[in-house]
């Protein structure tokens, strides 16, 4: 049996299954307090376990920063996140009175895999995702490993070029102020309007804006990273039109650089919405734990 965590600044999806692609139970909690979570998620898997059997190995694909280097003394601990409250927490020991390994990676590293195992990803060996909802972040893939450095990539807090005039808001990162996050997040699009982008009429200035702020995320990462697809999902992306217009304005940044490759052309196949939807996450976090058994990676 393998346990399969998503962890979203939110909401945090718990699942079992006997495979990434054959979960058998699932549970929604809202992310509060540390140790509240943990509680709740704990609950789960113990309820789980008596119902399905022993877990060998947990998964949790969850918001950064987080320490996801194995052999570090502060493996699975939570950094500097705007989550208030949750700086300071750690996965493993969180989870341990389950009694299994504990393997941890950011939330969108965990999507990217759960895609490329099983959804939009899927035959391609150089694979992003992009997740843009309470927070924004992007994943890397290179034949089913995510790619880091002295950490995880945190692409969300780069700096978009930002127009004062057609954008007077301040932004809303508390550490960096207008950087993508700060400015084209779930919460930076409330703040601004007081209505998520998919609650607005198609014409809403709203869509042109956000779509050229994430076109400057999507062309850093093609001329940085050269993947073969970007998958780009999260709350925000649901917004009829945005990934039609993301589309757009990124061909706009390329100007026909790229044009023999896969990102060039009209991006249909370039950009593209998860195919799991909703179960990107906890479908790679369940990949991950099925990686820490011992079954080879598919």
């Amino acid at each position: 049996m393998l346990g399969g965590i998503e962890a979203g600044g939110t909401k945090i999806v718990c699942a079992v299954g006997s495979s990434p692609d054959h979960i058998l139970a699932s549970h929604v909690v809202s992310t509060a307090d540390p140790a509240t979570s943990f509680q709740q998620v704990r609950a789960f898997f113990d309820k789980a376990q008596g119902a399905h059997g022993r877990l060998g190995a947990i998964g949790v694909a969850g918001f950064g920063p987080v320490d996801i280097d194995p052999g570090s003394p502060t493996y699975g601990t939570v950094q500097r996140t705007p989550k208030p409250g949750w700086k300071g927490a750690n996965w493993v020991d969180g989870l341990s009175r389950l009694g299994c390994p504990v393997m941890v990676d950011t939330d969108v590293n965990g999507a990217a895999l759960g895609e490329w195992r099983h959804g939009a990803g899927k035959g391609h060996a150089t694979l992003a995702y992009v997740t843009v909802g309470t927070g924004i972040g992007a994943g890397i893939l290179k034949d089913g490993r995510s790619l880091s450095g002295i950490g995880h990539y945190e692409m969300g807090h780069i700096y978009p070029p930002h127009d004062y005039e057609s954008d007077p808001f301040p932004g809303r990162c508390p550490f960096h102020k207008d950087c993508l996050e700060g400015l084209a997040s779930g919460p930076a699009i409330m703040d601004r309007w007081g209505v998520t982008l998919s609650e607005m009429p198609p014409g809403h200035p709203a869509f042109a804006l956000q779509a050229g702020y994430l076109a400057h995320l999507a062309a850093t990462i093609i001329l940085t990273h050269m993947p073969d697809r970007i998958i780009f999902g999260g709350s925000v992306m649901k917004a009829p039109g945005l990934m039609e217009r993301l589309r757009a304005a990124t061909r706009i940044l390329l100007a026909d650089y790229l044009p023999c490759g896969p990102a060039g052309g009209d991006l249909m196949h370039y950009l593209v919405p998860p195919a799991l939807g909703d179960q990107s996450g906890v479908t790679g976090a369940l990949a991950m734990a099925e990686a820490r058994t011992g079954q080879a990676v598919k």
